[in-house]
């Protein structure tokens, strides 16, 4: 049987090692038979989203990353972040699926729990869940974000800091529950994906792994069959995938 082909997006340029890292987020067991997924960085652009100046560049990348996808031979995109960068543009380029951690995370929260908080790294990426919960239309089910003032690290993630990270990251999730009133928490990156087992052990509510929410919403729409509304994501009646790969590669 010929399996189908995920292509999960990372919104950064990467040397393969440190791909490795965000791949590392697929327990074994995870990924059912007949699927395969393949990891891929963007071939330029920035390294944080520490701003709409970098998501726009990320925007950009991930279009190019996946623009051919369906011509490739892949039955889905995945992006793999937080932001869903270029998710929009990918859903009016192709016919296949294409998801993202943002919107299903937060739409599964919604569904899990009356209201849900997002724990993140550093205040920079409050935007991002800001924008999510607007798009959503899910902001009163938002019941707060709150960060550990601590810079990401795209290459390394959490190894190497788990002592630190991981209990700064359980008292911000207590503090969401105790103090703001959530039923659920969401992490704030798939770069944080170590610390999901850590806090699920710990906490008495839902901790949703984005990345992982978004494969397995890639997945079920694949086995149903369905894929986004061409109606909502029109076809470019002039693709130009070419503009972008004038840019020359980080790696």
């Amino acid at each position: 049987m010929t399996s189908l082909r995920i292509k999960m997006i990372v919104p950064v340029p990467l040397p393969p090692e440190a791909l490795a890292g965000f791949a590392a987020q697929m327990p074994p067991g995870l990924v059912r038979p007949g699927i395969e997924v393949e990891f891929t960085g963007v071939r330029a652009g920035t390294s944080t989203l520490d701003s709409y100046y970098e998501a726009s560049m990320a925007d950009a990348f991930c279009l190019e990353a996946g623009a051919r996808a369906e011509q490739e031979g892949f039955a889905a995109v995945c992006i793999n972040t937080m932001s869903d960068s270029g998710l929009a543009a990918l859903r009016s380029r192709l016919t296949i699926p294409v998801t993202g951690p943002g919107r299903s995370s937060f739409f599964l929260a919604a569904d899990l729990a009356k209201r849900f908080s997002v724990v993140t790294m550093w205040p920079q990426w409050h935007w991002i869940y800001e924008k999510l919960a607007l798009e959503t239309g899910l902001q009163s089910r938002l019941a707060s974000i709150r960060d550990i003032a601590t810079r990401p690290d795209t290459r390394e993630l959490l190894a190497g800091k788990e002592d630190i990270v991981f209990e700064a990251l359980l008292t911000a999730c207590r503090r969401c529950i105790d103090e703001d009133g959530a039923d659920a928490i969401v992490l704030g990156s798939t770069t944080m994906h170590q610390s999901h087992r850590f806090l699920s052990d710990r906490l008495e509510v839902p901790v949703l792994n984005p990345g992982l929410v978004a494969f397995k919403q890639c997945e079920m729409l694949l086995d149903l069959g369905l894929s986004h509304s061409k109606r909502s994501y029109h076809s470019p009646e002039n693709p130009a995938d070419g503009v972008l790969s004038q840019v020359p590669s980080v790696f």
